[in-house]
């Protein structure tokens, strides 16, 4: 989890678009961030699991 700080910072309006970080919207973690559900690898693994995701199910071969 991040600090409650880290993403109070992240969240505000930059100086220059360049600085501005993806995080996870569940627990701010910048690190493994998927584009596409908005959460990082751990989050998305925790609600995939829990089928709380659509369109998402584990895979099995």
């Amino acid at each position: 989890m991040a600090k409650t700080s880290v993403i109070a910072r992240s969240k505000k309006k930059l100086k220059f678009s360049t600085r501005a970080t993806s995080r996870c919207f569940r627990c701010g973690r910048k690190r493994g961030y998927m584009r596409d559900f908005d959460l990082c690898r751990i989050c998305f693994r925790e609600l995939a699991n829990e089928g709380k995701i659509p369109g998402v199910k584990k895979a099995s071969w």
